[in-house]
């Protein structure tokens, strides 16, 4: 018999789908999944009614009854505007802030014995079936790719229904409706953390979900549903804690509602996190103050206090400063255009790396020094003081990530100069020598087009430029000299040297590679890497070669035996062929593979072969991190005196390495692959690449 049953059921099944493709064509399988989404919704709506049902029959309290009653007509007010009006938005609107409302209702006003009644038994299962179809729902989902990730923080969705809770939450007294708002503002937090993909987004979620779950709803006066509870929850974390794995957006694609915001709006956003950060402190001191041993609590306290404030004057400042910062950034970016990657770009030319570098350090001795006050004055029967805990621990961990993302992803300041001497050919004793006036024009031009290309590479890439020296009668050992010294000083407007140094030149050469200048003198890259290594130092900066002459390949051979220095040469050679190419061929190519996105540009069976060489540690560079002059310069322009042995000793903290042993082998393991297998694209974390054939 039950062989039968299911040969009947199967075979029905299989008639309808067939019956399905035939009308619809190929069935998709995002309809199937979407079709998972609708079945979540409509077990959320039952489970809400009925359990106001069950709560009117159980208690006979006339306000769910009509709550009830309400709750229907604005679903078919919803469904009006939906349906005859084309109001999408507003019946949405109206639909989310009814379920914020509805479960807020559940969660709060539960039973004493809920389990008395099999109407509520069987409505929290509705409850807990609803989140669990929409968590599968939303994983699918990404699974397929068929989800859209956009750079908001909150969606409209999770706004309407978080106020609609808080609106539920009104129904308790006033102390604990606060809390509740309270902890509901945590939790936004907490979801812009997961969003934004912040680094301490887990830790969060993990504080969040220990204190709410084990302690803050036993701080209330009422009885609550968990199973309303795990439901709200769990609709508003599941799409948040999905997107920090699945989602593929960039740091400032993340973080895009605040970087673009106005001025006025994010420096105004300081006074409700000042409001929150004074809340804290207040309802941290309010323990002590009932404590018996008042007179060895209260200066204990105090002293705590006191460190913490200087700690959050720091935080502040820093937070101000990189605000002061952005909005120099925003006016460039303006003048560019509305593209994400143009921000981010200036952001790195205006050395927001090596801020957020310092920043990031500052905000987690701040974040340490929130944590230890709380712990130190833990108040588990207050449901307020656990969820200002929460909110402010979040709200910190934010601008931890934020300053951390932006230092690691941000690349570093870059100046760019250029040497073009437009000869061919070269008298025996090493002289350059004009080109015949029938061929001037032509040469002028295309070394014209040299010119345009290289400035159209340092603006595409934000190079600060120090110049593009053109010459036809070629230039002199000493005054290139003098030109090279000076463009190897020059430093950032923070104080620091740049972390990318790029010299261009186009010009004759001899075999050996050495550029071939006027009144028979010659520059090698020993003595260019002698000039650098004087105006460098023992700072971290790099240095990259671009050539386009005739004989660079030496050099790209040459820079791979340079040691304690990070040093490249992009070259190129010429192939022979009928129609040979030209100087200025390569430059023209490879500025148009780097500036141009989705280029065509191939580097195999041209006659324009492209080679570059590193030096033997360029793997170990890594972008310059603060130095001591560096703090100091950083202090000394944000900071009020009194503050600095927090400063320092937050830095200090900050760059400790206690994992070098595992990075000294994988230092070693990197510059392996790096000299032996070269790859065919190398990275410079600029924002172009070196290429070979």
């Amino acid at each position: 018999m039950l062989r039968f049953l299911q040969y009947c059921i199967s075979h029905c099944v299989h008639a309808a789908m067939t019956r399905l493709e035939e009308v619809n064509g190929e069935a998709s399988m995002w309809s199937s999944v979407r079709w998972l989404g609708y079945l979540a919704g409509v077990n959320l709506l039952l489970g809400l009614c009925l359990g106001l049902y069950a709560r009117w029959e159980d208690t006979a309290v006339s306000v769910f009854l009509v709550v009830f009653v309400l709750a229907l007509v604005v679903l078919a007010a919803a469904c009006v505007l939906y349906y005859f009006f084309a109001l999408e938005r507003l019946s949405l609107a109206l639909l989310h802030l009814l379920l914020g409302f509805l479960l807020g209702l559940l969660s709060l006003l539960n039973p004493r014995d809920p389990d008395a009644n099999v109407k509520e038994r069987a409505a929290n299962y509705l409850l807990l079936a609803s989140v669990t179809l929409r968590t599968l729902w939303a994983l699918l989902e990404r699974l397929l790719g068929s989800a859209r990730y956009r750079p908001a923080f909150l969606t409209s969705a999770e706004r309407l229904e978080l106020v609609g809770f808080s609106a539920a939450s009104t129904a308790l007294l006033v102390g604990e409706s606060l809390s509740v708002m309270a902890l509901l503002v945590a939790l936004a937090a907490v979801m812009v953390a997961l969003r934004t993909k912040a680094l301490l987004a887990p830790v969060n979620l993990a504080s969040f979900a220990a204190v709410t779950g084990d302690l803050f709803f036993k701080s209330l006066s009422v009885a609550t549903n968990p199973f309303a509870l795990t439901c709200f929850f769990g609709q508003l974390l599941c799409d948040p804690l999905l997107d920090f794995y699945f989602s593929g957006l960039s740091v400032t694609e993340r973080w895009r509602s605040f970087l673009v915001s106005a001025a006025w709006r994010r420096r105004l956003s300081l006074l409700p996190l000042l409001g929150v950060e004074a809340a804290f402190v207040a309802l941290a001191a309010r323990r002590f103050a009932r404590s018996e041993r008042w007179y060895l609590a209260i200066p204990g306290f105090v002293a705590c206090a006191l460190f913490w404030a200087i700690c959050h004057v720091v935080f502040v400042v820093t937070v101000w400063g990189f605000h002061t910062k952005l909005s120099d950034c925003q006016r460039l970016s303006w003048t560019q255009g509305p593209d994400n990657s143009c921000l981010e770009k200036i952001m790195a030319s205006k050395g927001m790396r090596h801020f957020c570098l310092i920043s990031v350090r500052l905000v987690t001795f701040a974040l340490v020094s929130t944590a230890a006050v709380a712990a130190v004055s833990w108040q588990e029967t207050s449901g307020i003081f656990m969820s200002t805990v929460l909110l402010v621990l979040t709200l910190e961990s934010l601008f931890h990530g934020l300053f951390y993302e932006l230092g690691k992803s941000l690349g570093g300041t870059c100046v760019g100069y250029a040497v073009v001497i437009p000869t061919n050919f070269c008298s025996p004793d090493g002289q350059p020598l004009l080109l015949p006036p029938d061929q001037v024009s032509q040469l002028n031009e295309r070394s014209t087009g040299m010119l345009r290309a290289v400035q159209r590479f340092f603006a595409c890439h934000l190079i600060e430029s120090f110049g593009c020296d053109y010459s036809t009668s070629g230039v002199t050992l000493e005054a290139l000299q003098a030109k090279i010294k000076a463009f190897l000083e020059l430093r950032t407007a923070d104080g620091p040297r740049h972390d990318t140094y790029v010299i261009y030149y186009s010009g004759h050469s001899h075999r050996s590679g050495e550029w071939a200048l006027a009144g028979g003198d010659a520059l090698g890259l020993d003595q260019l890497l002698d000039w650098w290594r004087e105006k460098n130092g023992s700072f971290c900066s790099r240095l990259i070669l671009v050539l386009d002459c005739e004989n660079s390949l030496p050099w790209v051979k040459e820079v791979r035996r340079v040691e304690g220095a990070y040093v490249a040469v992009q070259g190129a050679t010429l192939a022979r062929a009928p129609d040979p190419p030209q100087l200025g061929d390569f430059t023209e190519l490879w500025v148009d593979y780097n500036c141009t996105p989705g280029s065509s540009v191939r580097w195999t069976g041209r006659a324009v072969c492209a080679a570059y060489g590193v030096s033997k540690h360029w793997s170990d560079y890594s972008l310059h991190l603060p130095s001591g002059s560096d703090v100091t310069t950083h202090w000394s322009a944000y900071f009020p005196r009194l503050t600095y042995p927090v400063v320092q000793l937050a830095l200090w903290c900050g760059g400790l390495n206690l994992l070098w042993v595992c990075s000294s082998c994988l230092r070693y393991l990197r510059r392996i692959k790096l000299n032996w297998f070269p790859p065919a694209v190398l990275d410079t974390e600029q924002g172009f690449k070196l290429v070979r054939s």
